[in-house]
């Protein structure tokens, strides 16, 4: 098992994921899309941060249509773990606290603006 437990994240990401591939076309038009590409796209970037320190080109996740939405927040997530799991602990720690901020203030989280019913589970 590695030194840092990733757990919490991966299973946060994964959860994440799947309410986005159950949400009906209409709620992903009106926003849980949109929401899912933004917090895909800030995990993208924090994997990037991790895994190339100091540079200052960033690659933006692209806009794949709402139905690749939950697997785009998939794998950044995935991305993220794999980064964490080869980053120096002090900066690794850092950043999976940063990466489960990002996944609980979004709205999409259980806590956010997208009730539980609507994922249709």
């Amino acid at each position: 098992m590695p030194w840092l437990d990733t757990r919490p994240l991966t299973d946060a990401v994964e959860r994440l994921a799947e309410r986005l591939r159950a949400l009906p076309q209409s709620t992903l038009q009106r926003g849980a899309a949109a929401e899912g590409l933004s917090l895909a796209r800030e995990l993208a970037l924090l994997a990037q941060r991790l895994e190339f320190p100091g540079n200052c080109r960033s690659r933006v996740l692209p806009d794949a249509g709402v139905f690749a939405v939950g697997d785009q927040l998939a794998v950044a997530g995935h991305d993220v773990v794999a980064a964490l799991e080869a980053a120096p602990p002090a900066v690794a720690e850092s950043a999976l606290r940063e990466a489960l901020h990002l996944l609980e203030s979004s709205p999409l989280s259980s806590r956010g603006a997208f009730p539980r019913g609507a994922t249709g589970a």
